[in-house]
């Protein structure tokens, strides 16, 4: 799949079908997120792969009771081993680890769609509880839940904001009315039907 068709293509499902998961797809996915960047390129990220339905269970309930979570076969629970990444970068290394995660749960949701999965990112839970289901040593943090599946319904794509709204040059403050938008082929689509209607109506 075209990268733009998979960055586009990739929603928020909470809605999967009674279908197994492969651990060798799971194993493909985590492989090419892997591939993520990190600072200092030392991939703090760590997965829990979780598929046994009492564990699941108690996740979501964790997870301010989200019920919708248990229909999804598989979460993947994105930890923080943040520890190497403060040694190299101080008082810093806990927001860079942070971030880390971050990424790589964003290219895990990428990755998983291009092999015809869905996904949702779930970071509302509570951390102890969660640590304490899975075992999870108390100086790593688990930071992400990503629930994993084949997708049981359709979501188009939200409205997204004009990047020339949100975009500065050089300073803040600066716009410019020249940045390129996809607001743009929008407005050109309305007006070719606008201009259609006048023409039926004549």
């Amino acid at each position: 799949m075209e990268f733009k068709n998979v960055y586009l293509g990739r929603r928020a499902v909470r809605r999967y079908k009674d279908k197994e998961v492969s651990l060798d797809l799971i194993g493909e996915i985590i492989d090419l997120a892997g591939f993520a960047p990190s600072s200092g390129n030392v991939q703090n990220w760590r997965f829990i792969i979780v598929t046994e339905q009492a564990k699941r269970q108690q996740i979501a309930d964790a997870a301010l009771e989200q019920g919708w979570m248990l229909e999804a076969p598989v979460y993947l629970i994105v930890c923080n081993d943040h520890k190497d990444v403060e040694a190299h970068y101080g008082k810093l290394g806990k927001m860079y680890s942070i971030q880390n995660c971050a990424v790589i749960s964003f290219g895990v949701m990428l990755a998983a769609y291009d092999k015809g999965l869905s996904s949702c990112w779930v970071g509302a839970f509570d951390n102890e509880a969660v640590q304490r289901i899975l075992g999870i040593p108390e100086d790593m943090d688990p930071e992400v839940i990503i629930t994993l599946g084949y997708g049981d319904e359709t979501k188009k794509a939200s409205l997204r904001e004009d990047p020339r709204y949100i975009s500065y040059f050089n300073s803040w403050g600066s716009t410019s009315t020249n940045f390129p938008s996809h607001l743009d082929k929008l407005k050109s689509l309305v007006d070719i039907k606008k201009q259609i209607q006048k023409i039926k109506k004549k």
